[in-house]
Parts: C-alpha cells; sequence; structure tokens
C-alpha cells in the first residue's frame, strides 16, 4: 500500500515537472512483457534547470522510485523492464522503413529512485560513485546495464539535488520542502510542486487507516499543505477585493473548497459542483474539517440537494 501511495505522488511529480521539457509516459505499457515503466521520458527541448533531474533526463530514461529500500528482486525487475523496452524499440528500428540502427548510447537508461540503500544493497549490484562527473549519493551498476540508483538520504544538500531529496523521507524530505517553501512565491516551479505535495497531504488525511510511516510523511507535508492552503486563500481574496471586503473572502473560500475539491477527487462535474457553494457559506474551519472527512456520497447527501 505505501509503494502505491508513493506510485502515484512520484509519478505525478516527474510528469509535472518534465513535461516542459519532453514526452512523459506514465504507467508506460512495455510491449511483449506485460510490464509497466512508472515512467518513460524522452527529452525534447530541455528549458529548465532542474540540477541533477535535468542531469539525469538528457537522454530517454526510465524512472522507477521507491518509498523504502528496494529488495535485490525489485532492482532486478526494473532491469528487466529495461532490457524489454530496449527490445521493443529495437524491432520498431528494425520494422521502419528505411531500416534504421540503434546505436548504444541511443538506448534508454534506468533510474532507480529510493530514500535510502544499504551499503550491503549496492555492494551486491558492485555500484559505484562516478566523482566528479557526477556528486554523492549517485551509484552506477556495470556499464553495460546502463542503469544506475538515486539515494535520497544521501545525496548532498544542495540546490541541485532539491527536486530529488523532496521524495526522501524523514528529514531528507522535511528538509527539501523547507526549501521549496522558501523559493519566491511567483516562481512557477514552486507554486506546482507545493500543489502537488498539498494534494498527497489531502489523498493522506482522507485515508481511514494510516501506517506509521503515512503518519510521518503527513507531518513532513503539512507546513507545505498549510502554506498551500493560505497562499490559495490569499488568492481568492485577490480575485474578489474589487467585490468589496465581504465578497473578497468568500471568493477566497471558493478558491480554496473548489482546489480542495480538485484535488481529492480529480475534477468537479456536473453533480459534485452542488456542493461548493454550500461549502462556501460555512466557515472556513468548518469547512476545513469536514473535506477530509467527507466522502463524495456524503458530500452530496449533505451539501448536494438540488434547491
Amino acid at each position: 500500500m505505501i509503494r502505491q501511495k508513493h506510485d502515484q505522488f512520484s509519478k505525478q511529480y516527474f510528469g509535472d515537472l518534465l513535461e516542459p521539457d519532453g514526452l512523459v509516459y506514465l504507467n508506460y505499457e512495455i510491449q511483449g512483457v506485460s510490464r509497466y515503466a512508472d515512467v518513460y521520458f524522452k527529452p525534447i527541448t530541455v528549458q529548465q534547470n532542474l540540477g541533477l533531474l535535468t542531469q539525469m533526463t538528457t537522454k530517454a530514461c526510465l524512472l522507477e522510485p521507491f518509498r523504502k529500500q528496494p529488495s535485490k528482486v525489485e532492482i532486478r525487475q526494473c532491469m528487466l523492464k529495461l532490457f524489454a523496452l530496449h527490445d521493443e524499440l529495437i524491432r520498431q528500428a528494425n520494422k521502419s522503413t528505411p531500416k534504421k540502427s540503434l546505436t548504444e548510447n541511443a538506448l534508454p537508461s534506468l533510474w532507480i529512485i529510493t530514500t535510502s540503500a544499504s551499503d550491503n544493497l549496492l555492494n551486491f549490484f558492485n555500484a559505484e560513485l562516478k566523482l566528479p562527473q557526477w556528486g554523492e549519493g549517485v551509484y552506477f551498476f556495470n556499464q553495460g546495464f546502463r542503469s544506475a540508483i538515486v539515494v535520497a538520504d544521501r545525496l548532498p544538500t544542495t540546490p541541485e539535488t532539491l527536486w530529488l531529496r523532496i521524495l526522501g523521507k524523514g528529514k531528507t524530505q522535511q528538509q527539501a520542502i523547507d526549501e521549496i517553501m522558501a523559493l519566491p512565491k511567483g516562481e512557477a516551479l514552486r507554486s506546482n510542486v507545493l500543489e502537488l505535495l498539498s494534494t498527497w497531504h489531502i489523498n493522506l488525511e482522507t485515508q481511514n487507516r494510516l501506517t506509521t510511516d503515512d503518519k510521518e510523511l503527513l507531518m513532513n507535508l503539512s507546513p507545505a499543505y498549510m502554506q498551500w492552503r493560505e497562499e490559495t486563500l490569499q488568492e481568492g481574496v485577490k480575485q474578489g477585493v474589487k467585490q468589496g471586503v465581504k465578497q473578497g473572502v468568500k471568493q477566497a473560500q471558493r478558491v480554496f473548497v473548489k482546489s480542495w475539491l480538485i484535488a481529492r477527487f480529480g475534477k468537479i462535474d456536473r453533480v459534485l459542483s452542488r456542493v461548493v457553494e454550500p461549502l462556501v457559506q460555512l466557515p472556513l474551519d468548518e469547512s476545513a474539517r469536514l473535506l477530509p472527512r467527507l466522502s463524495r456520497e456524503e458530500l452530496l447527501a449533505r451539501f448536494g440537494k438540488k434547491s
């Protein structure tokens, strides 16, 4: 379950972060083996500077994130996906007209991103650092495997590693979230990532049973959620200020309620839209208390009746 929750966030995270620079395929189905790669990225024109993440994705690659240390079997399964993708691309090239040949350098690579990895695991695969071209925390397998493992809690605390440390755990992730919140408010990446972190927080908050890991994660995400909530309300006030202070406050609540519903349910359809105005009429603390606790059906039963 933890793996699935982390997967959902990390896929969306990489999708939103890398989309300006190329083609991002989430849950990419590799033909012939009935396996799905978490993220398959093909760069087109690199427009952003995401530090280490940009360095990793200058060429086509698979990204496989893990919330906890992967097992030896899981690492080999990731490699199997990579080799199956190589086979798929080579077959496509052989069938093309005119026939193409793929060089070794044109084949995608694999990046396994994990919160932690023991020396025993790294030594088992003979994974080694490549200094100074690649910094601490990035371990490469034998060259023929075209694979590497990025260990979040071994990465140096620098701006270049920020966008990968956010996928860490505990203090590593907490530090990264603090750094993101400290970025200038007008920076697009800051806003996008804060919204993604808040969505993750909302999805966790609505779960009935939380593991110890979930609770720790919820604590790490709480400052980002509170910042997102405050800035969302401020944006609503700006939108409604021309209509007067009272209307500005209501508009702020309306923006907050809509953002919450979208984060939790993916979209506001025609039926769900009926609950927006009744929730806006409640005191903000009351709507903020109810939104994480009520299911879609409960929200509709309580607030979605046609007038």
